[in-house]
């Protein structure tokens, strides 16, 4: 006869899960950012003239109005996010070294962090008169905004 012990279930470390929140993080990320690119290509390429009326202008036109500034720095902050904590995934799966790793994820956090930085910066001082002279198409424009 023999006997069988039972084995109590392994108890889960409580606190923080960064893997369940990043996991979450690249659905509700994956589902906002395909609504945001999809609308950022309809409203530059379907609507009034097209592919035709994407200009330097136009950038400025929707770079001057809040909601598109909002819209795009929304759609910059998820998909840098989303794209190194995919990044992060995929170092975590196949690099073996744990110095090489750790090294490789502050450097995708450092690239994120300084584009993030950087291209909030120019969506929200963007300043399409920067530079301009007389013999520019935008001067007559330019000099009506004072």
């Amino acid at each position: 006869m023999s006997t069988q012990t039972a084995v109590a279930p392994a108890r889960r470390k409580r606190g923080f899960n960064l893997e369940k929140w990043g996991w979450l993080f690249m659905r509700a990320s994956g589902v906002v950012l395909v609504v945001l690119i999809f609308g950022h290509l309809f409203v530059n390429l379907m609507l009034g003239d097209g592919i035709h009326a994407l200009d330097f202008g136009f950038v400025a036109g929707k770079f001057a109005d809040p909601f598109w500034q909002w819209w795009d720095v929304l759609m910059l902050w998820l998909a840098l996010i989303h794209g190194a904590n995919g990044m992060r995934t995929i170092v975590n799966d196949y690099v073996t070294h744990a110095k090489v790793r750790t090294a490789l994820v502050w450097a995708l956090g450092l690239a994120a962090g300084l584009l993030i930085i950087l291209g909030t910066l120019v969506v929200f001082t963007f300043d399409p008169c920067l530079g301009v002279t007389e013999s520019s198409t935008l001067w007559e424009t330019c000099q009506a905004q004072g």
